[in-house]
């Protein structure tokens, strides 16, 4: 106890940097969401809808093929609507990821259980060579 007591001070700062390497490992596991042909097989397996939260003119640029332009800003008014099946299971896709991840906890605040995020985005699908469309 009294080692404890006598270098409290290295004990913490011991503590504060293992959780600073932890931290990065920690926020990867969470936010990485669907590998591209894991993606592919919701779609072709169970019917997965895939909803786009980029803005139109990204969308328009390129989109995974068969997506839904939802722009994440109307996503919790317009989701309802576009998917009426809260039981099936929907991929939300953005440019890098980052959207579509704040777009997963709306679409699971509205009821959609199955929700999930295309980890990396839709640069991820194009560097698994998967097919892009443009409008």
């Amino acid at each position: 106890m009294k080692f404890i007591i006598d270098n409290w001070m290295l004990i913490s700062i011991a503590l504060a940097s293992g959780g600073m390497l932890l931290w990065p490992v920690l926020q990867g596991a969470a936010a990485s969401g669907l590998d591209p042909n894991a993606a592919v097989q919701l779609i072709n397996r169970e019917k997965a809808v895939v909803i786009d939260v980029c803005q139109p003119q990204e969308f328009a640029a390129g989109h995974v093929v068969g997506a839904k332009n939802v722009p994440l800003a109307d996503l919790e008014a317009k989701l309802p609507g576009v998917v009426k099946n809260k039981n099936l299971p929907v991929i939300l896709v953005c440019q890098s990821g980052a959207r579509s991840g704040r777009a997963v906890a709306i679409a699971k605040k509205l009821g959609y259980d199955q929700a999930q995020s295309l980890g990396g985005g839709l640069s991820s699908w194009r560097a698994a060579n998967l097919p892009v469309e443009r409008a």
